[in-house]
């Protein structure tokens, strides 16, 4: 059985909030109209407060488990387990950020795993070993071959470590006079399918395109690995009201198009908030054979990146739309983005990300999203 994910609320420590549950009245059409220009403050006031929620929880989390190792570990043992503890926390702080670390104990990308998950985590680490003939192969030519090949072996056993994680991104280009109509539906429909625990599925939200490819929906989806997206398939058709959800939607929209994604270890998905403002999901096309090298490059340059901007995730397609990798980033309107992308030149190390990784780049698409108010993260 899944397990429920929950969130501190910032106001009051003690309570929980269930995530996938939504009662947000539908008024109108979510629109740019509604982001207002001076909502910076107000932005940056509630990201400083979901950020502090996560350091907190974080840090209650890190004590609990400090605890449980003290009791349950002998005398003799005890010193040497919590110095193991203490330095796996140290490194996987190092390597993201709270915000990411919260996510990957607690929240989205945090589902409780199967009986057969050690079984399948020894496979994938059989699996690595007989590949790493193939990786030294994959840079050539440059000075720092040798150490860029140790840091893509390193970077695909972290990769393949989110494997037990299932996203599916799910576009709907919808009839422009269908707009409101289809919020309705899908607005009453989705939540109610990710509050049912039998549907093993989490929404982590949707999104209306207002620049870009124009009543465009996109809805990210989190399952637990390829199982758990067979499963909340079928029960989901398996709902007595399915039949008559389905035949409304197809009346709505003009195209779906769907792909299976995983999340890469070093940026794992936010647990739901709602700080407000606009998104811009950034989708890049790769050249075959990149990916590594992409993941190499941009788990370095994310650290910078968020000095000053504040990052939704980051998934790599491994069926459907392949060598694409979709960024997700949120602002408090276009003015804050186009300033905070301007301060990321000024942090060190993003300069060389981009320089290293604008060659791998086939073509990038950027889209400006609006959240819909059922969305959880918002």
């Amino acid at each position: 059985m899944l397990t429920r994910r929950l969130i501190l609320n910032p106001k009051h420590p003690s309570a929980f909030l269930r995530t996938f549950a939504t009662a947000t009245p539908y008024r109108k059409t979510p629109s740019l109209a509604d982001i207002t220009p001076n909502g910076a403050a107000a932005f940056d006031a509630r990201q400083k407060e979901f950020r502090d929620s996560v350091r907190t929880a974080q840090q209650a989390k890190e004590q609990q488990d400090s605890q449980l190792v003290n009791t349950s570990t002998p005398a003799s043992t005890s010193a040497s387990a919590s110095s193991f503890t203490n330095t796996a926390i140290a490194q996987e702080t190092n390597d993201a950020s709270i915000a990411a670390d919260y996510a990957g104990k607690f929240s989205l990308g945090s589902l409780s795993t199967h009986s057969a998950e050690q079984a399948r985590e020894s496979t994938s680490q059989h699996e690595t070993s007989k590949r790493k003939g193939a990786l030294s192969s994959l840079i050539y030519g440059t000075k720092e071959g040798q150490q860029m090949d140790q840091d893509i072996e390193k970077s695909f056993s972290q990769v393949l470590a989110r494997g037990k994680y299932v996203h599916s991104i799910v576009f709907h280009q919808v009839k422009p006079d269908k707009v409101d109509e289809y919020i309705k539906l899908v607005g009453d429909w989705y939540p109610r399918m990710a509050s049912l625990e039998e549907n093993h599925v989490h929404l982590v939200g949707s999104w209306r395109t207002e620049v870009g490819d124009c009543d465009t929906f996109v809805h990210i989806w989190e399952y637990q690995r390829y199982h758990g997206y067979h499963t909340s398939l079928h029960s989901i058709a398996s709902h007595p009201e399915f039949p008559a959800f389905d035949t409304h939607l197809k009346k709505l929209i003009t195209h779906k198009e769907t792909s299976l994604m995983q999340e890469f270890s070093f940026w794992p998905t936010t647990p739901p908030r709602k700080l407000g403002g606009l998104f811009e999901l950034r989708s890049y096309t790769l050249h075959p054979g990149n990916l590594l090298e992409w993941e190499t490059h941009w788990r370095k340059g994310l650290k910078a990146r968020r000095e000053v901007m504040e990052g939704v995730g980051a998934w790599f397609v491994q069926v459907g739309d392949l060598n694409t990798v979709h960024h997700l980033w949120q602002f408090a309107d276009l003015e804050e983005r186009k300033a905070r992308r301007e301060l990321s030149w000024g942090v060190e190390g993003w300069g060389d990300t981009v320089h290293k990784t604008v060659p791998l780049i086939q073509k990038m698409r950027s889209r400006v999203l609006i959240p819909m108010p059922w969305s959880p993260v918002a």
